[in-house]
């Protein structure tokens, strides 16, 4: 489908729109990607890049996952939780949130085999929570205040400004991340922080000013 089989099909999913009964949108073709070679230089240099990009300020979140017993389990199983501020929403019809996650996290396996999650967005008094968050290998939910969401039962943290409760619906490759798309149950807002949301801003904690 060349540039002029994409409008129409722009088109028609919007007529549809207004209609009783709209009809499915046509795929639109995959293009075509290739990953550098181990042989090839990288296009860009990786410290500039973090560099700009960090420019760009984010929210931050905390997404968790409900304990889940495996055949090889011999411990009690713990929830599971990671930082993250690479999330974002993605539709409204249906209800899509997406977050980021990197291939090599040890976290993402036990919200794998959940296959539900639930996104924390922190207040600006949580930078340590966050950093708790962060790390690797360590019991990250000791002490840490929470119930359960209502439908997935993944940890929702007091002191929260938001929570959003999903369940996996795709995922999908992004070089050395995946791309986890959640179909949003339910969601709402918490006590939050008279200081608003955590932001994160070149390499550091942020909050919002009144200007």
């Amino acid at each position: 489908m060349g540039q002029a089989g994409m409008a129409e099909a722009a088109v028609r999913y919007l007529r549809s729109t207004r209609a009783p009964a709209p009809r499915p949108v046509e795929a639109l073709p995959r293009p075509e990607l290739r990953c550098v070679g181990e042989d090839e230089r990288a296009p860009l240099d990786q410290a500039v890049f973090r560099s700009v990009l960090g420019l760009f300020a984010t929210g931050v979140t905390i997404v968790t996952a409900p304990p889940v017993t495996t055949p090889d389990t011999t411990d009690t199983p713990a929830p599971a939780g990671f930082a993250c501020q690479s999330f974002t929403s993605l539709s409204l019809d249906p209800p899509l949130v997406a977050f980021m996650v990197g291939r090599t996290s040890t976290t993402w396996p036990r919200i794998a085999r959940a296959g539900v999650f639930c996104v924390n967005v922190l207040g600006a008094g949580q930078g340590e929570l966050c950093r708790s968050f962060a790390v690797s290998g360590a019991d990250k939910f000791t002490g840490v205040a929470y119930d359960a969401a209502p439908v997935s039962g993944s940890p929702r943290l007091s002191g929260a400004v938001a929570w959003i409760d999903c369940a996996i619906h795709a995922v999908h490759t992004g070089g050395d991340h995946l791309i986890v798309v959640g179909r949003v149950n339910a969601l709402g807002t918490g006590a939050g922080d008279p200081g608003g949301p955590l932001l994160f801003h070149r390499g550091r904690f942020a909050r919002l000013t009144e200007g």
